[in-house]
């Protein structure tokens, strides 16, 4: 299917992307480590635990891609896709955990000021602040932010990064000019508020998802409303959408018909439906065709107690 093909291939671009990305931000990630310490500034070294927190969640997202393309076997019948919803839950909770941590070592730091060399803290800062420009140009350039849950976790870890470079840049002009020593624990507050902020909406996409909660971007009425507005169908019930990973949405459900069809007639009708509901983000569908006198409970979304006790025939 063309719908497959192209999946592929972003997922191509995608993983080239991630990689140069990851090499940079890494080795980019260690320069600002070991100038926050010899710097004596927490803003930088907020700013290189975040990085941190980027070059893990850019390594998880590559090893997710590479196991994610696996393909699917006895034990695995879906494959290892879900790996890279694992992983974005993984580092949605090591970003809460690491801006919990510069909060703590933040208020020490108000307290008392340390001595800052803001002139070694404001190069290194500002060369942070280049390397994550150029990584969020090459993610935008090369992989698909918008869809996939993975490369968006990895995008939105750049950007905030970005801030919490922009963050030490003016924290160390201000220690140099003005002699304000609580800038720096200040600047490091602001990036561990960022920090937080994508480290919750991360784990909660990624909570949504393992939970088989409905996709964000579809619209279960309007799916409905598809199946149900072919002439043959007369009711849809035990309809289940849900996401196996990022940009693969599936969707089962039965279908009641009127009348008994013939296997072509049938075979026409779920492929109308299939062409319609690719139009809808539903990329992979299992639909149960049935008759009025096999019907089950005319409820859409059956409940779980009625599908256990086996199901009700009327």
């Amino acid at each position: 299917m063309g719908h497959d093909h192209g999946h592929d291939h972003t997922h191509g671009a995608n993983k080239k992307t991630l990689m140069i990305s990851f090499i940079i931000i890494t080795g980019y990630m260690l320069v600002e480590a070991i100038g926050g310490f010899i710097t004596n500034s927490l803003a930088l070294l907020s700013d290189a635990g975040h990085m941190l927190s980027d070059s893990i969640s850019l390594g998880i997202a590559l090893l997710a891609f590479t196991l994610g393309a696996r393909v699917a076997n006895h034990s695995k019948t879906y494959g290892y896709k879900r790996f890279e919803i694992l992983a974005a839950v993984l580092n949605g909770i090591t970003l809460i955990l690491i801006a919990l941590y510069i909060f703590y070592e933040a208020i020490e730091r108000f307290q008392n000021p340390p001595e800052v060399a803001s002139t070694g803290m404001l190069i290194i800062a500002a060369f942070g602040l280049l390397v994550n420009i150029i990584v969020a140009w090459i993610m935008l350039r090369g992989g698909d932010v918008e869809e996939n849950l993975n490369m968006r976790g990895a995008y939105l870890h750049v950007m905030s990064d970005m801030l919490g470079s922009i963050g030490a840049v003016i924290a160390a002009l201000l220690i140099m000019f003005f002699d304000l020593g609580w800038a720096d624990p200040l600047a490091s507050v602001i990036v561990a508020a960022l920090v937080l902020r994508s480290g919750y909406y991360v784990t909660k996409s990624g909570l949504h998802v393992l939970m088989e909660g409905t996709p964000q971007n579809v619209d279960l009425n309007d799916v409905i409303q598809t199946i149900q507005n072919k002439k043959e169908i007369h009711s849809v019930h035990d309809l289940h959408v849900w996401s196996i990973t990022s940009g693969l949405n599936a969707l089962s459900c039965h279908a009641v018909v009127d009348k008994q069809m013939s296997v072509a007639e049938s075979e026409r009708l779920l492929h109308q439906i299939e062409h319609d509901l690719e139009h809808k983000n539903i990329h992979h569908m299992t639909i149960q065709i049935e008759t009025t006198s096999h019907q089950h409970d005319n409820t859409i979304l059956c409940n779980a107690k009625a599908n256990s006790s086996g199901h009700h025939h009327h």
